[in-house]
């Protein structure tokens, strides 16, 4: 390293750092220093160029989700801060370290109108974790440093950094150039729980004739799984989990039960809530979704709750007792407890309640997935593909149409970040472009991406992104003409009266291809098998336009479409 660094420079060798292996972004004039010294100093670092700056966001997004570790995007000023603006929120609230870096005007510009002027840090301060703007290249490694350790530490989430173009320039002394190994990954510093706490729920949950493990994303992010399933197994307890707390266990061990809750949730699993008389919530907030709008636990149930950050506990329920920490240090510590006891006989009959509600869930599920109607029903298409596709798999969905189907019914052969969707905000065109950001994270795995017609709209200019890459990735569009879930809203909660939902049939396929996607358009039910079966063998990206049935004609594992 040389005695001479400027402040885009020093960005990049911070970067470099923290093990940063890709940055998603777009270019702007802003951030000219920043992209030479990426060309020049970048190294190991990959850069993808993007075509949106929400689409590089949910890129980072979905790296850091199967990685574990800190996803990082980048956008120019102006419009590109408050397009990047949607993804952070997205991570922040999800749990998951996202660094959004925003190029900006020069502080000797401040206040004289210059184009593209915006507060970022008024901007970004509420819905990020960690937010500065840097006013002195000095600052630039300290509060490289400071955003790792926000991101990676406790309860996982977004940070932003702006950096105006004059600062770039700057000189920066190479010798503060170093960071943090612990903050290359998260959870960085993990903090074991109270003890008396984990004795505490240890009685509690031992006291309950009919208890229920809810898991909730907090327990894969940890890396909890092992020890979720030793203590499910030992206790043999029901686990079911959130929407986001899919992979908690796989769906193949006895006690899994799957998703609860108004969106992927089924009258089975939904039997299974309502009938517990302790309900322990891990890495799970209890939101509206997941309780069916605090249909269920109802007031005055029992509940334990572990989770590493202290504001989810009691927010939604009174509780019995709560233990504050990392989820895999806590349940390890619960373990540990019950060894002491020599507990580790069968205790509560899981695995024989969830064989007979997963046993009638299934039968309704597999005589739907047989049919032969068209427009083809989402049930079959979940069903090929529990067929086909291999087990570690990486899925992403919108959270629209495929997201309460996939929830429900999609068989997740391994623990841990398979299934991906964005279930804090739930804007539409994550999937697509997401999925570019776990290829990159995982390429050894085959990704697939599922989204409606109307999320298709939103970001499938990145399908030319996604084919300069060469990713080997497989989308599935259900094409309904109308954005789904409101419309089936409209049903349900309007009396059918339908407006402004509705628009014109495109052609999926050929949009694809057109980007130089390899791409099917799919009407006949008995023909889907065929035509998934090659997108998924294609070694390249890949493009399945299935017409499918309307969500407010169909049986959709949805108890309440209002969330």
């Amino acid at each position: 390293m040389t005695n001479t660094m400027n402040g885009a420079e020093a960005l990049v060798a911070m970067l470099k750092a923290h093990d940063v292996q890709h940055i998603f972004g777009l270019c702007g004039d802003t951030s000219l220093p920043f992209y030479d010294a990426m060309r020049s100093h970048g190294g190991a670092i990959t850069h993808v160029l993007t075509r949106d700056e929400r689409s590089a966001t949910y890129m980072a997004d979905a790296y850091s989700r199967v990685t574990g570790r800190p996803g990082v995007a980048e956008g120019p000023s102006g419009g590109g801060a408050t397009y990047i603006l949607p993804g952070l929120i997205e991570a922040s609230e999800s749990s998951y370290a996202v660094l959004g870096i925003t190029t900006d005007i020069s502080v000797g510009s401040y206040g004289k109108y210059p184009l593209t002027e915006v507060d970022q840090a008024a901007l970004m301060r509420p819905l990020t974790k960690w937010n500065t703007v840097i006013v002195q290249a000095a600052h630039i490694p300290r509060m490289l440093r400071a955003a790792f350790r926000a991101m990676t530490t406790g309860r996982a989430g977004a940070a932003h950094l702006g950096l105006p173009y004059d600062i770039q320039y700057d000189p920066v002394d190479p010798a503060d150039i170093w960071a943090d190994p612990k903050h290359r990954s998260y959870p960085a510093y993990p903090q074991a729980p109270e003890p008396a706490a984990v004795d505490a729920a240890m009685e509690a949950i031992l006291s309950a004739k009919s208890p229920l493990i809810v898991c909730g994303g907090g327990v894969v992010i940890a890396g909890a799984m092992a020890e979720l399933a030793r203590l499910a197994a030992r206790l043999d307890i029901p686990v079911a989990t959130s929407i986001s707390g899919q992979g908690a266990l796989a769906d193949s061990h006895p006690q899994s039960l799957g998703v609860v809750g108004s969106n992927g949730g089924t009258d089975e699993t939904w039997e299974a809530m309502e009938g517990a008389d302790l309900v322990v919530f891990m890495g799970c907030r209890a939101g509206s979704t997941t309780t069916a709008r605090w249909e269920a636990p109802k007031p005055g149930a029992r509940i334990v709750h572990f989770d590493n950050d202290p504001m989810v506990i009691g927010a939604n329920y009174r509780t019995e007792v709560g233990v504050v920490g990392d989820l895999r240090l806590s349940l390890a510590a619960l373990n540990a407890a019950l060894d002491k006891r020599r507990q580790g006989l069968a205790t509560f009959g899981g695995a024989k309640a969830v064989a007979h509600l997963k046993g009638r869930k299934f039968a309704w599920f597999d005589a739907l997935a047989k049919s032969s109607q068209a427009p083809i029903r989402p049930e079959r298409v979940v069903a090929t593909l529990n067929r086909l596709l291999p087990e570690d798999a990486t899925i992403l969905s919108d959270p629209g149409t495929s997201c309460p189907y996939f929830s429900a019914y999609y068989q997740q052969p391994l623990a841990g970040r398979f299934f991906i969707t964005n279930r804090a905000h739930g804007a539409l065109g994550y999937a697509l472009s997401a999925s570019l950001g776990a290829w990159y994270g995982r390429p050894s795995s085959k990704t697939v991406a599922l989204m409606g017609d109307g999320s298709f709209g939103f970001t499938c200019g990145e399908l030319e992104t996604v084919t300069r890459a060469g990713a080997n990735i497989t989308y599935i569009v259900f094409s309904n003409s109308n954005f789904g879930w409101i419309k089936a809203s409209q049903m349900a909660d309007k009396g059918a009266r339908y407006y402004n939902v509705d628009f014109g049939r495109v052609d999926h396929a050929a949009v694809a291809a057109a980007y130089g996607v390899k791409s099917w358009r799919v009407e006949d039910p008995d023909k889907l098998d065929t035509v998934l079966k090659e997108a998924i063998a294609h070694d390249g990206p890949t493009l399945v336009d299935v017409i499918s049935q309307p969500l407010e004609e169909a049986a959709a594992p949805v108890r309440r479409w209002m969330g």
